[in-house]
């Protein structure tokens, strides 16, 4: 018995010695909220590289039927994570972290080519409010509520630097997206208590660049700009990534013990 209890102790140090090192507890969970039209499985990407930096991270589905719908998930994603979050927001999934974002446990807010509305605010109303000549998104109502993209205008629209049979499969795998999340108005915003980032995106056809420069602008946000169409998070996950990681380490800084 003595001779078996050695080699099993032998057995779970070797084990234990082959293991990688398990992500630090100091580093913040990245929650990535998908936008409207689209799910998170464009979030892959960014994922990949965030998860092979030792970021803990979680990707939202939301069911994009209403705001408050929406937020009750990305809540609940928050109350799961261990230790703080940076809440990262693509297009509509701006409002989403806007609402959500004043969580005690939410450090820093990230907009990727996003909606940072202010009090009051939805997508509707913003868009109605849009920088003079810009041209709206091609979508299209529903009888029953619910909003989608023309497929045929979609890969210009939002995802004309994504490969054309990625574009594609994005246009025909669409979400629907409900009316009521579409007009759903913000309480009162993160932005205005908690640190953000915003990545504006040049070649934007969903959201003008000057309207994104407008909302980062108020929201006091360290900006980064960069060429790339509405899906850059799907087309440079690298750019997108880049910019998560200033707001996580400004995060972990945040939450270290002073020495």
């Amino acid at each position: 018995m003595k001779y078996l209890f050695v080699l099993a102790t032998l057995a779970m140090a070797t084990t234990s010695e082959a293991l990688p090192a398990a992500p630090s507890t100091s580093r913040p969970t990245i929650i990535l909220v998908h936008g409207a039209f689209v799910d998170g499985s464009g979030w892959a990407g960014v994922h990949r590289i965030l998860t092979k930096e030792g970021f803990p991270v979680v990707v939202v589905q939301n069911p994009a039927n209403s705001l408050a719908d929406d937020v009750a998930v990305t809540n609940r994603a928050i109350a799961g994570a261990a230790g703080p979050v940076v809440l990262v927001g693509h297009s509509y999934g701006g409002v989403v972290i806007t609402e959500a974002g004043s969580d005690p446990k939410v450090s820093s807010l990230v907009y990727v080519a996003a909606f940072a509305p202010d009090q009051g605010e939805s997508v509707s109303s913003l868009i109605a409010n849009a920088p003079a000549g810009a041209q709206g998104p091609p979508i299209v109502p529903s009888a029953d509520g619910f909003l989608t993209l023309d497929r045929s205008k979609f890969a210009s629209a939002f995802a004309s630097d994504v490969p054309s049979e990625i574009a594609q499969f994005m246009a025909d795998s669409q979400v629907p997206w409900g009316v009521q999340a579409f007009e759903g108005k913000v309480g009162t915003p993160a932005w205005k208590s908690k640190p953000s980032w915003y990545l504006v995106t040049e070649d934007d056809r969903m959201i003008p660049p000057d309207a994104q420069r407008g909302m980062a602008g108020r929201a006091s946000a360290t900006v980064v700009v960069s060429a790339g169409s509405h899906a850059i998070y799907v087309a440079a996950p690298e750019t997108v990534a880049a910019l998560i990681r200033q707001a996580a380490e400004a995060a972990s800084v945040a939450v270290s013990p002073s020495e």
